[in-house]
């Protein structure tokens, strides 16, 4: 069973990035979904790699997967349900195992990843919001993935990369519903989440549901932390959560990120002194970057 915590908790960094270093191509719809499938043991090798790095928590390999995207590629739905419940139970093993070999008190979880409605669609939406489509159909897709990825056994679920208001207030109904807990992170541009919104709006649809432990942003430039964090205890009165990018750009067209990393350990104290405690990062960053995040906590 998973409690929050008083100290800081350091999360993983970006599992498709670790996938990548392994030599995949992660250019179709279903991303770190198809490793999942076709080279399991390759997400579990990443998984251990942050580990190995000093986070304390795994993020599953399910932020795209659903039903329905596998359905489209192919696989029948139990293969589908198979496989979302399987990114769990690879994640507790390879928690296990590592616990077992530490031989140490560290707290390892397993933080079930539950991606936006936009990432299945593979079209960029995830970071616009503003779907066009029903909070019924938000729920429609979100609440049988949930019910699978919570019925594996994970420590917690991570509602994610979440850039919709609309999306937001689906997933704090439907995780309140499985009372189990989990963690409500956005992603935003500055102080509003990518459909345009106030982000405290978000922050404060998780103020009075208490299988919230944590809420914050990811998927969003170093540059936008500290006041988001400032922001999510102040409009949730919760910790809060920071695992930005890397601060490269992804450049749609080329296909590549660009720039250079803006991802300073040291920042993770400001972050920390403003009441974030849950902090790793996303999109670029490996495990080489949590375990400097990780020394500077220390």
């Amino acid at each position: 069973m998973f409690s929050a915590s008083p100290h800081v908790v350091v999360l993983d960094g970006g599992l498709s990035d670790a996938l990548v270093s392994r030599g995949h191509d992660l250019g179709d719809d279903l991303w770190t979904a198809r490793v999942l499938r076709d080279a399991p043991e390759d997400v579990a090798a990443a998984h251990r790699a942050y580990f190995d790095a000093g986070a304390q928590v795994a993020t599953t390999a399910s932020y795209q997967a659903s039903v329905e995207g596998f359905e489209r590629n192919g696989m029948s739905r139990a293969e589908a349900a198979r496989l979302i419940i399987r990114s769990v139970t690879l994640a507790r093993e390879v928690r296990d195992e590592v616990t077992d070999v530490s031989r140490d008190d560290v707290p390892r979880l397993v933080a079930a990843s539950v991606g936006p409605y936009g990432a299945v669609l593979a079209d960029g939406s995830e970071y616009r919001g503003r779907y066009g489509v029903s909070r019924r159909t938000l729920r429609d897709f979100h609440g049988p993935r949930m019910e699978l990825l919570a019925g594996a056994g994970p420590d917690l679920l991570a509602l994610e990369t979440i850039p919709d208001l609309d999306e937001v207030a689906v997933l704090v109904d439907l995780a309140a519903e499985l009372a189990m807990p989990a963690w409500l992170s956005c992603t935003v541009t500055g102080e509003r989440l990518r459909d345009g919104r106030p982000v405290s709006e978000a922050f404060a649809l998780a103020a009075d549901v208490g299988c919230i432990v944590a809420v914050g942003i990811n998927c969003c430039a170093p540059d936008d932390v500290l006041p988001a964090v400032r922001s999510a205890v102040v409009a949730s009165g919760k910790p809060a959560i920071a695992y930005p990018n890397s601060g490269e750009t992804w450049d749609g067209l080329a296909h590549e990120w660009v720039g250079e990393s803006r991802l300073d350990p040291a920042l993770v104290t400001s972050w920390v002194d403003a009441g974030a405690r849950f902090v790793g990062g996303c999109c670029r960053v490996g495990p080489a970057d949590i375990a400097g995040i990780a020394q500077a906590l220390r």
